[in-house]
């Protein structure tokens, strides 16, 4: 695990909450911005995967 997990993990807990939050008050808008922080967390996810996997692959054995 690295920071870009981290990171990735939090921006998805925080999209999920603008989305829930903004479902809750009726804010569009608030749901549009969790539903966009959410997919930068996924995708910031898959960065430290790719991360991870090319460090696994440039050790040497």
């Amino acid at each position: 695990m690295n920071k870009d997990h981290v990171k990735g993990t939090m921006d998805q807990a925080k999209g999920s909450v603008k989305q829930a939050v903004g479902k809750a008050v009726g804010n569009e808008r608030l749901q549009a911005e969790g539903a966009a922080d959410k997919t930068a967390g996924a995708v910031e996810k898959k960065v430290g995967d790719v991360k991870d996997a090319a460090k696994t692959l440039t050790k040497k054995p």
